[in-house]
């Protein structure tokens, strides 16, 4: 699978390199676009300085199972890609010889249940030895910290974004009597990018969508208009809408009004200073003024450069928007002050502890180049130690009977965390037969997001009648 042009902010980041004698096996399994470019990107910060590393990627098939085209936006690749079901990436993980795997280690960018269904699997392989297993999370932690958290324990290294998480993270664990030292403190692996510079001449403003924030078509229509208000208001301005997916694309969370959707149907038609634009975040921040948000993870990487970062207050401070996360940092405002010229600076002590580079005690672009060392030492001794004991994750048919077994069943394991069906596990062929099964599974993905996107929300306007 082409996954297109490697961008310039990711230069920092080593290429794959042809396999070597001491090269680092490494499997990303991921379930969404975000999450591969978390997984990959973690997983070559993370391997040890002085070794190679030869990166599989594994997509795994659902809702969210990215296209060519949002990978290839992405812009993080692998020596190999390819889709496969959850079972179908246990039975490659089983696929070594005298009981050992073919991969020294093992990303896991899912959801929390993906992460737990898989620990429970690899602790039913009875691998003689067993791969490091490392996961975290791909962006703002501002939900179901508990619920995650436990979701992820099991893993040999739980990372954590900032010094603030890491203490958040630990504090769970041990409130429930669980093993912490999986918790490691890193930074979000795609941060990096030209430090901001005040520009002569026209700006632009970028306005970072999320796909479920906000949520509804009342509060998604209220913050594009106002978009194209500011742009009417400072035509000297262009204002971009950038977009995480197309019309019929899934990300992580489901987009039941497309901005697309609701731009085409403004009266009198969008202002020339306004576009909707696709695209690599980190490339469109080169060009950035002023980023606006309503808690896109985009905000940190915005912060890390100096660009000046506006957090939406329009819509309420609330959990369920996530803009609660930013209380603290001087970000947030509202459209009639970005409207008045208003741009808001960053309390860089706030940024500091969030793990960006905003101009705080410690930080920097060394900070930042330090900030996964932890991580990078503890890899490297678990890599070189001994063969690693069984995965012990929180949840077990002791601790959670009632939850566990229908989690794992959900994945398609039994309540060991072996394949439900014999043979289930067992490597993908290739052929006619695949293409078949990728066909069919790629219109019935088709038909589940229209009736998402469109039949969905007229039954439930039906219903409000």
């Amino acid at each position: 699978m082409e996954l297109g042009r490697r961008p310039t902010w990711l230069s920092n980041v080593q290429d794959v390199p042809s396999r070597t004698s001491h090269a680092v096996r490494v499997a990303v399994l991921a379930d969404s676009d975000t999450r591969w470019k978390w997984g990959a990107l973690t997983a070559r910060r993370i391997v040890p300085e002085d070794r190679a590393v030869e990166l599989s990627g594994f997509l795994l098939r659902g809702r969210a199972t990215p296209t060519a085209r949002q990978l290839a936006e992405v812009g993080a690749e692998a020596g190999a890609m390819r889709e496969v079901t959850g079972t179908g990436f246990l039975g490659e993980l089983g696929a070594g010889e005298e009981g050992e795997s073919p991969f020294d280690l093992v990303v896991l960018a899912l959801v929390g249940g993906g992460v737990q269904a898989m620990l429970h699997g690899i602790a039913a392989l009875g691998l003689a030895r067993r791969p490091v297993v490392v996961t975290g999370y791909v962006g703002v932690v501002y939900e179901k910290l508990a619920d995650g958290l436990l979701l992820r324990h099991g893993a040999d290294v739980v990372l954590a974004n900032s010094r603030h998480d890491a203490q958040r993270f630990r504090d769970v664990y041990e409130g429930v009597e669980a093993d912490a030292s999986s918790v490691v403190e890193a930074a979000l692996p795609f941060l990096g990018g030209a430090r901001y510079e005040p520009r002569e001449g026209r700006e632009t403003v970028v306005f970072a969508a999320q796909p479920s924030v906000p949520v509804t078509r009342a509060d998604r229509a209220y913050v594009l208009r106002r978009l194209i208000e500011h742009a009417r208001l400072h035509p000297r301005r262009e204002v971009l809408l950038k977009l995480r997916s197309q019309v019929g694309e899934q990300t992580t969370h489901v987009e039941e009004f497309p901005y697309q959707r609701l731009a085409e149907r403004v009266p009198g038609g969008l202002p020339p200073n306004f576009r909707l634009v696709y695209g690599n975040m980190g490339e469109v921040l080169d060009g950035t003024d002023l980023l606006v948000t309503v808690s896109s993870t985009a905000a940190l990487e915005a912060l890390h450069r100096r660009i000046p970062t506006a957090i939406l207050t329009d819509l309420g401070i609330r959990e369920p928007l996530g803009n609660h996360h930013f209380v603290g940092s001087g970000c947030l405002t509202s459209f009639d002050l970005l409207d008045s010229g208003r741009k808001p600076r960053a309390d860089a002590v706030w940024a500091d502890r969030q793990g960006v580079a905003a101009g705080g005690p410690s930080s920097g672009e060394g900070s930042y180049a330090a900030a996964f060392d932890q991580a990078r030492e503890r890899v490297t001794k678990l890599l070189d130690g001994p063969a690693l004991g069984p995965i012990a994750p929180y949840y077990t048919r002791t601790t959670a009977p009632g939850y566990l077994p229908q989690l794992l069943a959900r994945h398609h394991l039994d309540p060991d965390g072996r394949p439900s069906a014999p043979g289930t596990a067992a490597r993908e062929t290739s052929g006619m037969r695949r293409a078949v099964r990728q066909a069919v599974r790629g219109a019935a993905r088709g038909a589940y997001r229209h009736g998402v996107q469109r039949v969905a929300p007229v039954i439930r306007r039906m219903g409000e009648l």
